[in-house]
């Protein structure tokens, strides 16, 4: 088999400096204020407007092995966390380069793995003290939210502004309550000197623990409990519901059906002073400035919550949430529905019009509704082409014959509504059209899951399977309506809501007249989602604004200006070669400040990025100040805390969110984050350690022919 071979370890690593090229294009994706790029496809002249990456890593010409491994890595990332890809594509690029500054000193490979993989776990274990317990994270955002506020106003009014703007589907109105106290208590030591923790040390954790709560009025012991994390959210976080386009008593009314489900479980409830909803702070948090989506999950926070108290459900639930893109609607017009939003042909619009409000009985499928569909486990190899299977002269009347049973299976039970997770046959489509049968494909497996829910409806894989038990009841579906009560015709696609009594899925409805623009916007949203998710999942966040990376640069260092050792015995027995344990502890301090240069490269390219430091020198400068400040202090953890919460750390109260008030910090996803570590630094390592690249095939003759090909030897 002829085959070129090419030694990537060659004085420069050839495969590190492919990784740090690549990561290069991503700088500017890092932090709350996001740099947006360009994607044009030059055999179509389209553009798309990106601002993550892994729609860059789809863009980007990842012909070489080592891009292919870090496509897989962030692929990878996001297909378990869905955020911190970013960051793990600048560190790839950060690292990159440390590394191949230490092979120019002549650091050996298996110093370098070792040091550094050591240097990553220290830094995991030290951040700890900077995990903050979501029960925490609330009780210290609704507190300082109400002092802040307590002079304005007998309300809270910060994190429900979102909810009251008319542009978003819940309308909430209170009832004052009898008027509460604040505990005046001074809960944040050292404000005026950080330097003060060497006399009086304070816990991180349980200094957010001592954050003064509201004194509730007598006999009010209403909470509610997050699902899967213990969290409590104090009764501050409920609502009474007293207006809503979606829930009220008028014969107009967009979703009647849910009104006899939440006008009991809503009455009577007291007004506090803080409406966050229980999430409201948290997701705001958690934001990072993106305003357009804080304010949908802050809607979809409110509305879980009011079903959960009623039903004892979990408190936020991603698997009852889809999406549906409307181009060419103002991005104001973006708001949450419940029941599932979306886009049909006006053909099928006119089959909605004709069933509008009336009672259907639907129909679920889990596969293509298509002649030559079969279910998993009986799809033939996609590399294989059957010419003839059966002799059939009268193929089209064969056809005709499938789409003849099929529509009689779908009027012997009277279906009037079918949903598909694929593809539908476009001959089948127009005879239902013909019939007064809507059929919609490409439907959300969530969608198909909460209408079996509350229909009845059990989804079959064939038509050939469907009996009576199978069929559902009870949905309705209408022309979905705008925050201004008017149905929507976009031209060729018009919008349409399925809904059914008791349904708890919602549909974001995210609107754009960027057609470039409107992926961004939809993985903007996904990203806020799960941000929120993992955060409840894990129980804890990390302060943000840079305050982990910093403790991780400022314990990296110290750990670098440690005096040198004799190696250990457990390092002797580790390597299995004494050379190498003395090796490793040679070296350590020089690949200890190539683990720090990443770290400080991140925090530079954050600080500019969200205009904090006006060039990579004065944001050096900036994190040298408080390295040394941090030094000073005796307790670099401490130091941080006390600076994150006076907001004075790299860019705690940068961005939009600083609008919101200063007690509104930045938090940021503790399992995730520490992943994209983790994995950033393994791939660098791995690309490290390879030391050839053999190629086969037909690039082997062209690389033959080319400019690089001194570079291979070929067999």
């Amino acid at each position: 088999l002829p085959m070129a071979f090419r030694d990537v370890n060659a004085r420069r690593h050839i495969g590190l400096q492919q990784l740090s090229s690549l990561a290069l294009a991503g700088r500017t994706l890092l932090g709350p204020m996001k740099s947006c790029k360009f994607i044009v496809d030059e055999s179509t002249n389209q553009s798309t407007l990106i601002c993550s990456a892994v729609r860059l890593m789809e863009s980007l010409d990842l012909s070489s092995a080592a891009g292919q491994l870090l496509n897989e890595t962030i692929q990878a990332q996001n297909k378990e966390f869905k955020t911190g890809m970013s960051t793990l594509l600048f560190l790839v690029g950060a690292w990159s380069n440390a590394v191949l500054e230490c092979l120019q000193q002549n650091v050996p490979i298996s110093a370098i793995v070792s040091v550094m993989s050591e240097g990553l776990n220290s830094c995991c274990e030290k951040v700890q003290c900077l995990q903050i317990s979501i029960h925490d994270v609330n009780k210290e955002l609704c507190s300082s939210s109400v002092r802040q506020n307590a002079f304005k106003s007998k309300t809270c009014q910060i994190a429900c502004d979102s909810l009251l703007n008319p542009q978003i589907f819940l309308y909430f109105q209170k009832d004052i309550s009898a008027p509460e106290e604040v505990v005046p208590t001074n809960s944040y030591p050292c404000q005026d000197d950080a330097c003060n923790f060497k006399k009086h040390p304070v816990s991180p954790l349980a200094s957010f623990g001592s954050v003064p709560s509201l004194i509730k009025p007598a006999g009010d012991k209403s909470k509610s409990v997050i699902s899967g994390t213990g969290v409590i959210t104090s009764s501050c976080n409920k609502k009474k519901l007293a207006h809503s386009r979606y829930f009220s008593a008028a014969g107009k009314s967009h979703f009647s059906s849910q009104q006899g489900n939440f006008q009991g479980c809503l009455s009577g409830q007291s007004a506090d002073r803080c409406e966050c909803y229980g999430l409201g702070h948290l997701a705001m948090a958690l934001s990072h400035g993106n305003q357009t989506s804080m304010k949908l999950l802050q809607s979809i926070a409110a509305y879980q919550q009011e079903r959960a108290e009623c039903s004892a459900s979990s408190h936020f639930n991603v698997a009852e949430i889809v999406t549906c893109c409307l181009l060419g609607l103002p991005e104001s017009y973006s708001c949450i529905s419940p029941g599932f939003v979306t886009l049909v042909s006006p053909e099928q619009a006119t089959v909605v019009k004709y069933v509008e409000d009336k009672p259907l009985r639907i129909l679920l499928m889990d596969g293509d509704l298509t002649e030559q569909y079969r279910h998993l486990g009986f799809n033939r190899p996609c590399n294989i082409r059957t010419i003839l299977e059966h002799p059939n002269l009268q193929e089209g009347r064969a056809g005709g014959l499938w789409l003849s049973s099929m529509l009689d299976i779908l009027t012997s039970f009277e279906v009037n509504l079918v949903l598909v997770k694929g593809n539908v046959c476009k001959n089948l489509m127009e005879r239902c059209i013909a019939n007064s049968i809507l059929v919609i494909g490409s439907v959300a497996s969530a969608a198909l899951c909460a209408l079996g829910e509350v229909t009845g409806a059990q989804p079959v894989t064939y038509l050939t399977q469907l009996n009576a038990s199978c069929v559902g009841s009870g949905a309705q579906v209408e022309l979905w309506k705008a925050c201004d009560g008017r149905a929507m015709d976009l031209g060729e696609l018009v919008p349409i809501r399925i809904k059914a009594r008791g349904i708890s899925l919602l549909t974001a409805i995210l609107t754009t007249t960027v057609a470039s623009k409107m992926q961004l916007i939809e993985d903007q949203f996904w990203t806020f989602v799960y941000r929120l998710h993992h955060a409840l999942n894990d129980g804890k966040v990390f302060l943000g604004g840079g305050a982990v990376e910093l403790l991780c640069l400022s314990h990296v260092q110290m750990l670098a200006e440690q005096p040198l050792q004799p190696a250990k015995k457990n390092a002797v027995k580790e390597f299995h070669n004494p050379w190498l344990a003395a090796s490793a502890t040679e070296y350590k301090s020089v690949v200890l400040q190539a683990l720090a240069s990443g770290w400080k490269q991140y925090l530079s390219a954050v600080m500019c990025n969200t205009a904090e430091a006006a060039s990579a020198l004065e944001a050096c400068t900036a994190i040298d100040r408080h390295l040394k400040k941090a030094a000073a202090c005796g307790s670099p953890s401490a130091y941080i805390l006390n600076m994150f919460r006076r907001g004075d750390l790299l860019w705690a109260g940068s961005g939009p969110i600083a609008d919101h008030g200063e007690g509104l910090k930045v938090y940021d996803n503790v399992t995730a984050k520490t992943e994209a570590w983790r994995r950033a630094l393994d791939l660098v390592l791995l690309v490290l350690q390879t030391d050839a690249e053999i190629i086969t095939g037909h690039k082997r003759n062209q690389l033959l022919n080319s400019y690089g090909s001194s570079e291979f030897m070929f067999l």
